[in-house]
């Protein structure tokens, strides 16, 4: 089928200044589906090529109109004040928010195309209408989804977990202890409990966009860093922290950051305040607070370049199973096929 999807973001490298963290698995789910036989038209403007000047050698199809698609594919977009709410044309303006409204009122309810939401970044309200209009199905990336969503997690290749060599990534040089690669958003209490106790005891690195961060003078905060020197950070890292906004948290929604880091063999530590947090990483992970941040690195340190250490980030490879992209395709084909054979009773509806 063709499928129509529209995202706000790379599926290159893109430019640093953006916070588009769908770049460690976007690409991965579109060449996925075209590996499944389906033609993947993005609706949204080539980024890669304005933006970043990459024409991703010309394997992806850009289409900024209304072309003919069997299944219509958000990944959802959400109001941002002076970003996408202000009028076309105005400085700092961007259009995602606009050109999603044009393709829902095209597509979804003109036409009836079947719709898949990826409310990526738990926006969509629970009560919106759009959860219960026929031929609508909402997706999250949470083991927890809102009630009468389906869960679509954040893909990593099933190659990328097999060829990690848990040895190998043990024996690396470490040399910076503790580090964060991720933006401040709604992250200040996660932060201030779990990180930044740690971050006075530690050489540590925090990379991303952080605005305010007067509360914590100690922290050295990097600003952004091109998409490639992320998984650079982490290869540098002996540990870093999971932190997620309180609605990530309550779901059970893991960002990419758990495979971007592990697959570096950078260990996670983990919240005790996220749902199913046993699920992502081992218990001798699992932080309740920053003194506990603290003894696990100090343990780690210990172990570093160890068997031990080794095992552990065995076991940390083992929990990405269950973003493996087998799993994610299969999620999704059971989707499609609902989606088309919703779509098919209706238009056998309007031929009566």
């Amino acid at each position: 089928m063709i499928i129509g999807y529209s995202f706000w973001g790379f599926l290159g490298s893109g430019v640093t200044d953006t916070p588009d963290g769908g770049r460690s698995h976007r690409r991965t789910l579109i060449d996925a589906l075209g590996g499944d036989g389906h033609r993947v038209v993005s609706l949204q403007p080539d980024r890669d090529l304005y933006e970043a000047g990459d024409d991703l050698g010309g394997r992806y199809v850009f289409d900024p109109g209304l072309p003919d698609i069997d299944v219509l594919f958000l990944e959802w977009r959400w109001p941002i004040p002076g970003r996408n709410t202000t009028p076309c044309g105005e400085p700092g303006h961007t259009c995602d928010l606009h050109r999603q409204r044009q393709l829902l009122d095209h597509y979804a309810f003109a036409l009836g195309t079947p719709t898949l939401i990826w409310d990526k970044d738990r926006r969509l309200a629970a009560d919106d209408p759009l959860r219960r209009r026929p031929g609508v199905i909402v997706c999250e990336a949470a083991l927890s989804p809102t009630l009468g969503a389906r869960r679509l997690l954040f893909p990593v290749r099933d190659t990328d977990v097999d060829a990690a060599d848990p040895a190998e990534l043990a024996a690396r040089p470490r040399p910076v202890p503790l580090a964060y690669v991720g933006n401040q958003y709604d992250r200040d209490d996660a932060f201030d409990r779990f990180f930044a106790p740690a971050a006075a005891r530690f050489r540590h690195v925090v990379a991303g966009k952080w605005t305010s961060t007067g509360r914590w003078p100690h922290v050295a905060f990097t600003g952004r860093i091109p998409f490639p020197r992320v998984s650079e950070l982490y290869g540098e890292a002996l540990a870093t922290v999971l932190l997620l906004p309180d609605r990530y948290a309550a779901a059970g929604q893991m960002t990419q950051r758990i495979f971007e880091a592990v697959l570096s063999g950078c260990v996670p530590l983990a919240p005790a305040t996220i749902r199913h947090v046993d699920m992502f990483v081992p218990p001798r992970l699992i932080v309740n607070d920053g003194s506990d941040t603290i003894r696990t690195l100090h343990w780690l340190r210990s172990v570093r370049g160890s068997r031990a250490h080794a095992d552990l980030i065995a076991e940390c490879l083992r929990r990405l199973e269950v973003f493996r992209l087998s799993l994610q395709l299969q999620a999704l084909r059971t989707v499609l096929t609902e989606l088309s054979a919703a779509g098919a009773v209706r238009q056998a509806g309007r031929r009566r």
